[in-house]
């Protein structure tokens, strides 16, 4: 998968990716990441790419033609439209699934703004998908679009090696990750569970699922989806509920 990342900062997407799983992806050839000049496009002798908002207001606002021939210029290179996703506060909240889906693209556009935006007309003209990485303002989109990147590479086969890895991290279900361990045995008085050194695969499974319902029950129960669930996953789910109920229901002097 190639992803081009059109911005004024191409060394800041292409010096982050050149570290652990990105650029090991890179060498190995599974994915590519292209830093896109946007001031490559300007017709201006000073590669100036913005200019003073109509209506008045304050700071700058990035021009449409700059970011249109630039991804021109990718479009014919790839010999084709690629998806185009627009880093935006606006835009709709980015989750697995989102980079699941894209994962599916065999090349991927990902636009930065800076200043106080980009000329809305190149946005209606080009762009296919906006996206949020939360509800904060950043001083541009190259954070945003490092993020998209990962997260979409991780669901790549291959990038991370073990296969299963992208299916049982956080998140790729309804289900937060388990809690892990490693040596020593025992840390400062705290043991790893017992039920993790038996060498019973199946012990091992139910407890790590039984762990992540309950880590996702308590710190992000509206990733819950009984209805989704298998009758393992629900009986799980209806025996922690009732027991979070009676922890509630204690707490508050009910029982």
């Amino acid at each position: 998968m190639d992803f081009y990342v059109m911005t004024l900062f191409p060394q800041m997407i292409l010096q982050a990716a050149s570290f652990s799983i990105l650029d090991r992806a890179q060498k190995q050839g599974r994915i590519s990441v292209h830093g896109v000049d946007i001031r490559e496009y300007s017709h201006n002798k000073h590669r100036h790419v913005d200019d003073a908002p109509y209506g008045g207001g304050a700071g700058m606002v990035m021009q449409a033609p700059p970011v249109y021939e630039a991804y021109e210029a990718i479009c014919r290179k790839v010999g084709a439209r690629p998806r185009v996703a627009y880093m935006t506060p606006a835009g709709e909240t980015f989750t697995q699934k989102k980079a699941r889906e894209l994962a599916r693209e065999e090349n991927l556009v990902l636009l930065c703004g800076h200043y106080e935006g980009i000329d809305q007309r190149v946005i209606d003209e080009i762009v296919t998908d906006e996206i949020s990485i939360g509800d904060y303002v950043l001083t541009g989109g190259e954070l945003p679009a490092l993020v998209v990147i990962d997260a979409v590479a991780r669901m790549i086969d291959g990038v991370l090696g073990n296969e299963e890895s992208a299916g049982e991290e956080s998140f790729s279900g309804m289900l937060l990750e388990y809690p892990q361990y490693t040596r020593p045995a025992d840390f400062r008085g705290r043991k790893v569970p017992e039920i993790l050194m038996g060498g019973n695969h199946e012990e091992v499974r139910l407890w790590r699922l039984e762990r992540a319902m309950e880590t996702t029950m308590e710190k992000r129960p509206d990733l819950l989806r009984p209805e989704g669930m298998s009758r393992e996953e629900r009986g799980i789910y209806e025996r922690l509920r009732e027991k979070f109920l009676e922890k509630s229901l204690a707490s508050k002097g009910h029982l």
